[in-house]
């Protein structure tokens, strides 16, 4: 808690138009932090505005604000906003319900939020204290000054715009998006000496300006870790999805000096899901993007370090040493690794699909896509969980959303629960037996020609949103010539390297590979790149705390 004359003046403010919900929340305020802070409340956001701007003018400082999402004449995030003009240190929580969750989500870039909370937040020593405590420690070790942020000027329809877009949201960076034809963003290209012809442009929240970056030297620029800190670990980790993270955690957790290392965001597949319903102790289900970065910050405060944007390309034995190789040419190097490396969608393999991708064509949810298709007809190819969880979330704005499945039925690929949650969507069909034919525009995605499996009959629809969800491919072929893969490129580890009965072929030990050990000792896989894996999260982030146990073992007998 803080203490002395400062703390005496320090406001938590929080507004809700319903007075009881507007009691209760300044009750449990006054009743942890009312002793060090000033606690106000409002019940409009107007009322609110005019609180804070009173407060500026005493001298008065403000370490929170929470404000509800629905209320009248301006909502939450509006309010929110605009306080950020008087207060724009002070950290910005939004109480929402259930139903509002992912609008709490956008309101992340637009007013960088720091936390959202579900109604009711009963108990508050669960639920409330500890977001308050940690956004108040936040708040006390910024020195209290305005908090700078990422802008990014692009096109509509630019491919690399929307990458740009993408690994910022997925790796929780807050940014504002300037569109080239806005003011706003035609004054910041003229400020950086450029024009519309190189796109994106990223200013950075020290004013460094970045024209068409790619991944490593944005990821380093906005305060991403991409070096190690060392030349050998216990543990090194390749992937950050679910799987990876877990593995992250529980090696951090047990003592390992643990790295993580992911060549785009943490969260992998998972972290794009708009919503997670069937994972354990979650009953109201969990956005991919919540799930990863909690798993991430979870990893972090155990010790272990996280690298970002650095592709792996080698996997090479020295001895008693596992060294993994970079694209730069840089190698690091531990006692024991976990492949991690998780899955990619397969391409479409249509004309014109590759020249559209990021220009209407997706693969996997882009998230950051999902407000701009609001209104129109989006088309979703796939028919396994990926695909149906798409489809309800862009179906809460889209006008329709259509699904486009190979096979005869849903049944066989999707789990029973999504599966009901589309049949009863109004606005969500599905067209079973059809496959993408051909994808045609110019600058973007116009039209699609779909194509009807039986019959052969094709139809030429109009379409600006299709996002991409056909299988999976492992991310494994830098490990050809080191590790077993079977014939699609997984993994095989454990008791399928000795189906036979007998240990490969270069297996030097005196005892058979461990579970999830490959056939290089002291290399284990875990997740989606592991043959005849459950593709399945929970399984996954199983499997990853499973491989450190195995590790341990393995470090014990060496």
């Amino acid at each position: 808690m803080a203490q002395g004359a400062e703390a005496s003046r320090t406001v938590i403010l929080t507004v809700d138009d319903d007075p009881g919900v507007s009691r209760a929340v300044a009750r449990d305020l006054r009743r942890r932090y009312g002793e060090a802070y000033r606690i106000v409340r409002a019940e409009s956001s107007q009322s609110a505005l005019e609180a804070l701007r009173e407060l500026k003018l005493r001298g008065d400082l403000v370490a929170v604000i929470l404000a509800d999402y629905r209320m009248p004449q301006m909502n939450g995030i509006e309010f929110l906003e605009q306080a950020l003009d008087v207060y724009p240190a002070a950290r910005r929580v939004l109480l929402t319900a259930y139903a509002d969750t992912n609008a709490a989500i956008d309101a992340i870039n637009v007013v960088d939020l720091d936390h959202y909370l579900l109604k009711p937040w009963d108990p508050p020593e669960e639920k409330l204290y500890p977001v308050l405590d940690d956004l108040l420690e936040a708040w006390r070790s910024s020195d209290h000054r305005p908090v700078p942020i990422t802008k990014v000027v692009g096109h509509r329809w630019s491919a690399r715009s929307s990458g740009v877009r993408e690994f910022l949201a997925r790796n929780q960076v807050p940014y504002r998006w300037y569109s080239c034809d806005e003011p706003e963003g035609r004054r910041l290209l003229a400020a950086a000496g450029q024009d519309e012809q190189r796109l994106p442009l990223v200013v950075t929240a020290d004013g460094t300006a970045l024209v068409e970056p790619e991944d490593p030297e944005l990821a380093d620029r906005v305060g991403l870790a991409t070096t190690p800190t060392a030349d050998f670990y216990d543990l090194v980790v390749i992937g950050g999805g679910p799987a990876g993270l877990g593995a992250a955690v529980y090696g951090a957790s047990e003592g390992l000096r643990t790295v993580l290392v992911e060549r785009t965001a943490t969260g992998g597949q998972a972290g794009q899901s708009s919503r997670i319903e069937n994972y354990l102790g979650f009953p109201d289900g969990v956005s991919g993007s919540q799930l990863t970065d909690r798993a991430r910050r979870q990893a972090a405060k155990f010790g272990a370090e996280i690298l970002t944007a650095r592709e792996v390309t080698g996997l090479e034995v020295n001895g008693a040493a596992r060294t993994v190789r970079f694209s730069d040419g840089s190698a690091v190097a531990a006692h024991c690794v976990i492949l991690a490396t998780g899955v990619t969608y397969r391409q479409l393999a249509a004309p014109g699909a590759d020249d559209l991708t990021g220009c209407g064509v997706f693969y996997g949810s882009a998230l950051t896509e999902a407000a701009a298709c609001q209104g129109h007809d989006v088309y979703i190819v796939g028919g396994a969980n990926s695909a149906g969880q798409a489809a309800m979330h862009l179906a809460k704005g889209a006008k329709s959303v259509t699904l486009l499945v190979r096979g005869a039925s849903l049944s066989d690929s999707m789990s029973h629960y999504l599966i009901q949650q589309i049949t009863e969507a109004p606005n969500i069909s599905v067209r079973t037996g059809t496959v993408v034919e051909a994808a045609h525009g110019s600058d973007h995605l116009e039209q699609l020609t779909l194509r009807d499996v039986t019959s052969g009959h094709t139809e030429l629809v109009d379409a600006q949103w299709m996002f991409v969800f056909i299988g999976a491919a492992p991310l494994t072929d830098w490990l050809e010539g080191t590790v077993l893969r079977d014939d699609r490129g997984f993994i095989v580890a454990g008791p399928d390297l000795t189906a036979d009965g007998r240990p490969p072929a270069d297996w030097e030990l005196d005892r058979p590979p461990y579970h999830l050990e490959t056939n290089v000792p002291g290399v284990f896989v875990a997740g989606d790149a592991r043959a005849e894996s459950a593709k399945r999260v929970a399984s996954a982030v199983g499997e990853g705390a499973m491989a450190v146990m195995l590790v341990h073992r393995y470090l014990e007998q060496s």
